[in-house]
């Protein structure tokens, strides 16, 4: 795929969603962190029905600290993984509390090292929280990287590389959002909505589904 159709498959996007933002409900970097920490194998539907009443309770690492492993998982426990997750949940509110004054650090090093926080996690933070020009890759825009053949690559950190390099700098901010939601609800896995997608002239996944 050439520069110039990527740069109209970016400008219909913003066109169609000039202000994307994440699904998952939050209301401060901490709340940000914890949902996507939480996400891992999850729906953001599913995540949200959580921590909706999670964080009306602990909205800060010092109150979740306060709630335990046990407490935690009283709320999580709808979602997949839900034992690991809360103890990381804890062990990363412990670390937050002693060594970074309870904040959420702006710093990608000090985030991968949160229990339960990777490369992924830290980008969605930095990009959506600090307003970083990160982009996190996950399942939906490995695919619709691929698929699309705008940023094709054979690993996830591939693909990241990829669009990192294409991707014009008045863009950089907001495209994990247009792809994850063009990926979840537009270029589904099984049998992509090519009919009523609005960049498939541009696009040149082969086989193409006319729905």
């Amino acid at each position: 795929m050439n520069q110039q159709k990527r740069i109209e498959i970016l400008t219909r996007l913003r066109d169609a969603n000039p202000n994307p933002t994440t699904e998952l409900n939050f209301s401060n970097p901490f709340e940000l962190l914890i949902a996507v920490l939480l996400s891992a194998q999850a729906t953001d539907v599913g995540v949200n029905k959580a921590t909706g009443p999670l964080f009306q309770v602990a909205n800060n690492p010092a109150d979740m600290l306060a709630l335990g492993v046990a407490g935690v998982k009283d709320y999580i426990k709808t979602i997949g993984l839900f034992n690991t997750k809360a103890e990381n949940v804890i062990k990363t509110c412990r670390i937050l509390v002693e060594q970074h004054q309870g904040v959420v650090p702006e710093d990608r090093a000090a985030l991968e090292a949160l229990p339960g926080v990777g490369r992924k996690t830290a980008n969605v933070v930095l990009n959506t929280a600090f307003g970083w020009p990160t982009i996190a890759v996950d399942t939906h825009i490995y695919r619709v990287s691929n698929r699309t053949k705008f940023a094709p690559g054979k690993t996830v950190e591939a693909v990241e590389q990829k669009l990192l390099k294409v991707v014009p700098a008045e863009f950089k901010v907001d495209v994990h959002h247009w792809l994850i939601l063009h990926g979840r609800y537009t270029c589904i896995a099984r049998k992509p909505r090519c009919g009523s997608c609005i960049i498939e002239d541009l696009c040149e996944f082969k086989d193409k589904i006319d729905i």
